[in-house]
């Protein structure tokens, strides 16, 4: 695999990396500092709704921050770029367009097929 391509997926996976652990610190900062005085149940639902829609949003980009240092393991590692599932090369516009991936297309796609039965 051509070493700039695996180059500008870990700056990617970086830069990824670092907005959503950014994005986290700020909810964390959002979420200690909020005023708790509602005396409106109608307010309190909306607070307690955001919040709610808030944390699965979190929930969501954690299990992407271990998607993403799994990824940058495998740069480190040498294996990016080959597939977990058939040992053969994940193809470079697949990994550009999702550097977290661990499958081909082809694996991906049976593993699909397998979630839906």
């Amino acid at each position: 695999m051509d070493r700039a391509v695996i180059e500008k997926c870990r700056a990617d996976l970086q830069h990824q990396l670092d907005e959503l652990m950014a994005g986290a610190e700020r909810t964390v900062v959002d979420m200690t500092h909020v005023e708790e005085n509602f005396p409106d149940p109608t307010d309190r639902a909306s607070l307690e709704s955001n919040r709610n829609f808030t944390l699965r949003l979190r929930d969501r980009d954690r299990k992407l921050v271990a998607k993403i240092k799994e990824a940058i393991k495998r740069i480190e590692a040498g294996t990016f770029g080959i597939c977990q599932g058939c040992g053969g090369e994940i193809e470079e516009k697949r990994l550009i367009a999702r550097p977290v991936t661990s499958l081909c297309i082809d694996c991906k796609t049976v593993a699909e097929e397998e979630e839906v039965k």
